[in-house]
């Protein structure tokens, strides 16, 4: 009788027997695919394209209105009032270089990072990437490898597959050969083979958007809190900009190009032109740091989201410990004799074609016995705890074996169990080695199974992990540690690291399954043991119904659903695919000591984003109240564009972009909105209302010719002056470079003034000496005003 491989049904072209079909296909048949377009050709990226990065900083609606300012300038106006439009030249070109800078340094690091596929072809095992697979492929899986493509079951070795992230259903699902996988799924537990039957964009997981392993957005309230503030920001413009427009045209009846030009000049410091942009600087240098100590950033505001992290769960495998294991001790158990168990641990290890990190010690510390053969096996599993074979052995007889946690495999109160508890309390694993009475495939296998030997095994502590949670500890984020082993032994790695609580331990199995109770559980214990793949996605849910945010780190299959809810993923580079195809941030240099340096990033992106966000929101509210003011008493706006430009220059653009770049461990604090218009409205009405009462005063002191020129000088000085003052409070706490920063500022400022060449340029001249000292004790009344109402903000409006 000939079979015919499930894939051959498939693809009426080229249908194959299934002996040959094992081989896979030919280079031939991969030629004729490619040739015809049948290319799994979803493009693998781990950031916005060069266009989309264009469009994104080139076309904003702010842009819009100052390019469109800018033109009506360069006609009606000398080209310093048109200074303005160059500055958003320079800062969109600034943005779209260093957004670039970020791209190629988050591409290359997805290149390292990116899992390959092993298709089987010409009868040879081979890598490749996921976009050179073609339709009719016959692509390997084990445990921890993510389907990459729809396709139809063509081997099954106990294989297992996971398809929640798609279905919902927590229950991993028991394939067979004929059997549909969906890409997006992935293996939790055995091997097999599969047929690719839908490439491309046809396949299930690019009808969701590649939802499992790209940008699933992570919450940024930085990004949410901005845009809000430009959404008022725009509403607030429109009608104070018409008021302006028909004061300066209409109804003081100037010179039409002079009149443009102050209501250009009123318009044009509304818009916070450079908030964006510092925003996404601020992310992409975070991304080129973080990329050269080997951090894929999956997405930029996860940068964000660790740092506002509280709870922190770790995996203990791969996270505390390193991935490799030392057999350190074999206890045989009763009468065993310590040579046949050796025998059937060595028959175990070869049983599995992919060997978890456990078995992989039982491989390395007992060789194979040649004459036993393999009959059955039933593959490890992070719900079962426990793996199993079958075997002929030499001498004509057959056994079957299970390998897993006693306390799974033994009832309660075994007396074994006592001896696995002083082995668990030096913090080994230990493992069991049974004898199975019943088939492996019955789920009540483990039933009467007969305790033959205890295998103890030494983990590798990772040699930062220590310093990392000390880390995590001062800065008031607690750690959980969640794991799927004995939670004893679990609490005594915890404990060799100094995580403070680890000696309350807690069994997984004994927690409450309502979220309330586990809730409850997690806020007062900090390790976990015996936990399952789907508590571990429990608990995350349950410690964000507290209001913690939290983080997950893994780097195995039964960390993914987990991963994938928590509020930022975190898995190791030499993780299961899945585990990389879900985190928000990918260490794949393995080291967890990278993570603080995640979080600082984030610190200091946040931090400097909210300082420097004030001012430039100071500088719309005076805008805004200045403009009010001029239509309600019907004058001539202060200022021409070339005054703002120079300000905005001095006390914002340049201070803003080193303050937005400095390092900053301040600690993360919500409300970001809140927290920054409780200074910026304060702030905005002291400096427009002061502005505003010296140009009023310099209107009645100064009179003919020039007096206009007069005026809005003494009014520049008054505001320069707040302007300097804000910044000033702003830099605090002072450092020696902040210092120099305000002074260069100040100082360049008195360049202006005493240069002649330099005071023609930017119609700025002080006459006379009674008006300009007025204008800085104005603004000296105003900066002890500042410094009296943020303080009152500070006491009256807390926003912690």
């Amino acid at each position: 009788m000939t079979h015919i491989d499930a894939g051959a049904e498939l693809d009426p072209v080229h249908p194959v027997p299934m002996p040959q079909r094992a081989r896979g296909l030919t280079t031939g048949e991969v030629a004729e695919r490619v040739a015809r377009g049948e290319v799994n050709d979803i493009p693998v990226r781990s950031s916005r394209s060069t266009t989309e990065i264009i469009r994104a900083n080139v076309f904003t609606r702010f842009n819009a209105i100052i390019g469109i300012l800018w033109l009506i300038m360069l006609f009606v106006a000398p080209f310093q009032d048109s200074l303005f439009g160059y500055v958003i030249l320079a800062n969109t070109g600034i943005g779209i270089i260093q957004e670039l800078r970020a791209k190629k340094t988050l591409d290359s690091l997805a290149v390292i990072g990116e899992a390959k596929p092993t298709v089987r072809r010409d009868g040879r095992a081979t890598e490749i990437s996921t976009s050179a697979i073609v339709l009719g492929d016959l692509i390997e899986i084990g445990p921890g490898d993510k389907i990459v493509v729809d396709g139809v079951c063509a081997e099954a070795d106990g294989l297992e597959i996971d398809e929640s992230l798609l279905t919902g259903e927590a229950d991993p699902v028991v394939k067979r050969h004929g059997d549909q996988v969906m890409s997006g799924s992935f293996v939790v537990a055995g091997g097999g083979a599969f047929t690719a039957t839908k490439v491309g964009r046809e396949a299930y997981a690019a009808q969701l958007a590649e939802e499992a392993s790209r940008f699933t957005l992570v919450h940024s309230e930085l990004r949410t809190g901005i845009s809000t503030i430009l959404k008022y920001v725009t509403w607030m413009m429109i009608p104070t900009a018409i008021g302006l427009v028909i004061s300066q045209l209409v109804v003081k009846e100037n010179d039409f190009k002079d009149s443009v030009a102050r209501t250009v000049g009123g318009i044009i410091p509304m818009v916070p032109e450079g908030l964006v942009l510092l925003t996404s600087v601020a992310f992409a240098i975070g991304v080129i740091r973080l990329g050269r100590k080997q951090c894929l950033v999956q997405e930029l505001p996860a940068i964000e989201g660790l740092a506002r992290v509280d709870t922190v769960c770790l995996d203990k495998t791969g996270t505390l410990t390193e991935g490799g294991m030392d057999v350190t001790e074999l206890r045989p158990l009763g009468d065993a004799d310590e040579g046949y168990v050796r025998k059937v641990l060595g028959a175990l290890g070869e049983s599995d074609p992919r060997p978890n990190a456990s078995l992989q010690a039982i491989i390395d510390a007992y060789p194979d016995s040649e004459e036993w053969r393999c009959t059955e096996s039933l593959p490890f599993s992070s719900a079962r705890k426990y793996s199993g074979a079958a075997f002929s052995e030499g001498d004509g007889t057959t056994s079957a074996w299970l390998l897993g946690a006693p306390d799974v495999l033994l009832p309660a109160g075994h007396p074994v169990l006592a001896e696995t508890e002083e082995l668990n309390h030096r913090g080994l694993r230990v493992l069991l080695l049974a004898r199975a009475r019943g088939d492996l495939d019955d789920p009540a296998v483990k039933k009467g199974a007969e305790a033959v030997a205890l295998v103890a095994m030494e983990q590798r502590l990772r040699p930062d992990a220590a310093d990392t949670l000390r880390y995590f500890s001062d800065q008031g984020v607690h750690a959980k540690v969640i794991s799927g082993d004995n939670a004893v032994s679990v609490g005594a790695v915890a404990g060799k690291l100094g995580l403070a609580g680890a000696q309350d331990t807690v069994d997984a199995r004994s927690l409450p399954a309502d979220q309330a109770g586990m809730a409850k559980a997690l806020d007062e214990n900090t390790v976990f043991g015996r936990v399952t793949p789907q508590q571990k996605r429990d608990m995350v849910g349950a410690l964000q119904s507290h209001g913690h945010t939290v983080a997950m780190t893994g780097d195995g299959v039964n960390d993914v659903l987990a991963l994938k809810d928590a509020d930022i993923g975190v898995s190791m580079g030499s993780g299961s695919e899945a585990t990389r195809a879900v985190a928000q941030i990918v260490l794949l240099n393995n080291s967890f000591s990278t993570l603080p340096s995640v979080v600082a990033e984030g610190r200091r992106v946040i931090g400097n984003i909210t300082r420097v966000a004030s001012l430039f929101l100071v500088k719309t509210v005076y805008s805004v109240l200045l403009a009010v003011l001029v239509v309600c008493f019907q004058i001539e706006y202060p200022f021409l564009p070339r005054h703002l430009t120079l300000l905005s220059t001095l006390t914002i653009g340049i201070p803003a972009f080193f303050l937005a770049l400095a390092p900053n461990k301040e600690r993360a604090r919500p409300h970001f909105v809140r927290r920054v218009m409780r200074y910026a409205i304060p702030g905005g009405v002291v400096a427009g209302t002061a502005t505003f009462v010296t140009y009023m005063i310099a209107r009645h002191y100064y009179t003919g010719s020039g007096a206009l020129d007069a005026e809005t000088s003494s009014a520049t000085l008054t505001l320069f002056l707040v302007s300097m003052w804000v910044l000033a409070i702003i830099a605090r706490p002072y450092t020696w470079w902040r210092v120099c920063l305000v002074a260069a500022m100040a100082a360049a400022f008195l360049l202006v003034l005493v240069v002649p060449w330099l005071q023609e340029f930017f119609a700025l001249k002080l006459v006379g000496a009674s008006m300009p000292w007025t204008a800085v004790g104005i603004a000296a009344v105003a900066a002890v005003a500042l410094e009296f109402l943020w303080r009152w903000v500070d006491r009256r409006f807390p926003c912690d």
